[in-house]
């Protein structure tokens, strides 16, 4: 990511040797895990046809580096965004960039004659949650119980952010433990992979060396969970495989950023082979539950998109690099549930489509997703128009997508109160980011006095949808905990203290599931009577509004 400041060049290190991976615990080899073999070299003939195959569609690029704007934004642009009509993002036009999800189970309570089976689709991201959405809250409710007196705030309502995002999973975690955790750090290597990509197109050294640690234990973190959910010999050669990827990763961008076209050629093509690799590895790993040619696909649908958005963001092509930030990260967040799946019999995979799991992690999808790109949107505050306009457009269109799937849940009305407390809530942010930039100590007070009464009006919002089973005051808080996660974060990375703005961001990142978590608990348990007949097919129809 562009920090805005002029930084010393990066220290050009020899291939495979730049910034190394933890070395291998199982071996003395840090490149050979026990009862595996390196990865082959390839000929010099299979190198030269790979880099012919890569270099039909590379891009060429067009600029060398980005230079970077210190400009300060008003709030006005964010506001005329914001109330503006959201378009429908929800069109995804390749079905291969997400793994398939389960859609929902019809009951009677939603008008249909009886139970159905479960409804597979590759439709759009936005109308797939609506139906998972309103789905899900319909088939649990029935088993939920419901007592007529508001529930007491759960721990991880009040304590969201307690644990760390690299937390090692418990060897007998449940295969729902074992999706969540694989989805949280999938979509978050894909969003410290764009970061440290694009720190290298900027030269921003400094920033880089943080990301490339975040990073480093992202990865750590992953093979941990790999071992949880297969074993240490797959660990091992995952570790193996993921090692390298990273690193071609890294090689392409500094080939992007030095415009060196036979670098990035034979980063790419390393990058390719290391897809072939990583499908034969999950085939067997899996047992043959998921396919070698599937797996290959989904991981050269993350390696693309994050080359594309490197080629992008170094044509200064914002609009585009911030488009593909936010598909790869969908993409990869997604995969979780696959990797998981191959963990686990057929029977257990199952129950993984289940309307009460999809309904979790749609909403802990949409609620990261949400953090980051605001994040995104206050650095880019430091970098100049055409960037923050880039990254502000990607939280509307994730602004949009909460809309539609609230939508699904309790109504149009409903939403449209949703989405106008969300835009102001996300506008007061962007507020204080812009008043850090220009160094407005009193528009800063401003903002941050604003933004306590609207993290109260949503907090009411949220309570009144469930009904009261999330007490506001406890609501509040949690609000208040995401706002100063995002306050404290801008004011370090204003400061250059990378470190810890990283430190808030993945605190933040972990906190927005405990609030997706508890949401969802409090939505099945509540909403469900109040859908309106057909809802779950229409999109929402309807207006759906609680008793009080």
């Amino acid at each position: 990511m562009a920090t805005g400041r002029p930084r010393p060049p990066v220290q050009q290190l020899p291939r495979r040797q730049r910034s190394p991976l933890p070395a291998n615990p199982y071996s003395n080899d840090p490149a050979t895990p026990p009862g595996h073999t390196a990865r082959p070299c390839r000929t010099d003939q299979q190198r030269a046809a790979a880099t012919q195959t890569s270099a039909a569609t590379d891009p060429e690029q067009t600029e060398s580096t980005i230079a970077p704007i210190r400009q300060v934004h008003a709030a006005l642009y964010f506001r005329a965004q914001l109330t503006s009509k959201m378009p429908n993002f929800g069109s995804r036009p390749n079905s291969d960039t997400a793994a398939m999800l389960a859609a929902c189970i019809l009951t009677d309570d939603l008008g249909a004659a009886a139970r159905r089976g479960i409804v597979r689709s590759r439709t759009g991201l936005v109308a797939l949650v609506i139906v998972v959405l309103a789905g899900a809250v319909a088939c649990t409710s029935d088993s939920a119980g419901r007592s007529s007196a508001p529930a007491a705030p759960t721990t991880t309502a009040a304590h969201p952010a307690t644990h760390s995002s690299s937390a090692p999973v418990a060897a007998n975690a449940s295969p729902q433990q074992l999706r969540a955790q694989f989805e949280q750090l999938l979509g978050q290597h894909a969003l410290l992979a764009m970061r440290l990509t694009r720190s290298e197109v900027t030269n921003a050294s400094d920033f880089g060396q943080v990301a490339e640690a975040s990073l480093r234990q992202n990865s750590d973190a992953l093979s941990q969970l790999v071992e949880t959910a297969y074993n240490d010999t797959q660990r091992g050669r995952f570790q193996q495989l993921w090692q390298g990827y990273v690193t071609d990763l890294s090689t392409y961008a500094s080939a992007a950023a030095s415009q060196d076209a036979s670098a990035k050629q034979q980063a790419r093509a390393d990058l390719m082979a290391y897809c072939d690799d990583y499908g034969s590895w999950l085939a067997t790993a899996s047992n043959g539950q998921v396919r070698s040619d599937d797996a290959v696909r989904t991981a050269r649908t993350r390696v693309m998109g994050l080359i594309k958005q490197v080629d992008a963001y170094a044509a200064r092509d914002y609009s585009q690099a911030y488009k593909l930030e936010r598909d790869t990260y969908q993409a990869t967040f997604a995969a979780g549930a696959t990797l998981t799946k191959a963990s686990v019999t057929p029977t257990a995979a199952a129950k993984l489509d289940t309307p009460p799991e999809q309904l979790r992690s749609a909403f802990a999808m949409l609620l990261g997703e949400h953090m980051e790109l605001i994040i995104d949107a206050q650095r880019a505050t430091f970098a100049g128009a055409p960037e923050f306009k880039a990254a502000a457009a990607q939280v509307n269109a994730n602004t949009a997508t909460l809309t539609k799937a609230m939508g699904a849940i309790v109504g149009p009305k409903k939403a449209a109160e949703f989405q106008t407390a969300w835009a102001n809530h996300v506008e007061g942010l962007l507020a204080y980011s812009t008043a850090v930039a220009g160094k407005d100590e009193a528009a800063k007070e401003t903002a941050a006095q604003n933004l306590s009464g609207l993290g109260a009006r949503l907090a009411l919002y949220f309570s009144d949808i469930v009904r009261n089973e999330l007490p506001v005051e406890a609501l509040t808080d949690v609000l208040g905990v995401h706002d100063k996660h995002l306050i404290d974060q801008v004011n370090a990375y204003a400061a250059d203290d990378y470190t810890k703005a990283e430190k808030l961001q993945l605190e933040g990142y972990q906190q927005m599931l405990g609030v997706a978590n508890t949401l969802v608990d409090a939505i099945q348990r509540t909403v469900k009577p109040q859908l309106p007949v057909g809802g779950s097919q229409t999109g929402g129809g309807g207006t759906a509004q609680p008793p009080r």
